[in-house]
């Protein structure tokens, strides 16, 4: 199972980023898929999510800003980021889950918003 995120870099604040997760290895279909985001010193935290079914759902800190969306014929997730604020910097990762078993996590993306 590979999860390949990308798309991350370096915006002011104000700008927008599109992050990019290309699924290999799984029924891409069948997947929740997920962003998390890492800012140093802290814990990972769930930014969106979007269900096999198109369901969404997002942080409070990210609501009306960020959209999370798939295409299943391109295996991939994508983040689109718009109004971005400095305390949206970390890294970026995304998350294949089905079951506890079946959870998979890519290596991240760097996101860093200069203000």
């Amino acid at each position: 199972v590979q999860l390949q995120a990308s798309g991350g870099g370096l915006v002011q604040a104000g700008g927008s980023l599109r992050l990019s997760c290309a699924a290999s290895g799984i029924i891409f279909s069948l997947y929740s898929m997920g962003w998390f985001r890492q800012a140093p010193g802290k814990q990972r935290e769930l930014v969106a999510r979007i269900s096999s079914g198109g369901v969404t759902n997002y942080a409070p800190s990210v609501k009306g800003r960020f959209t999370i969306s798939r295409d299943n014929a391109r295996n991939t997730a994508y983040l689109q980021m718009n109004s971005l604020k400095p305390e949206d910097t970390g890294v970026y990762y995304c998350n294949a889950r089905r079951t506890d078993t079946f959870d998979f996590w890519g290596q991240g993306t760097e996101v860093t918003v200069s203000s």
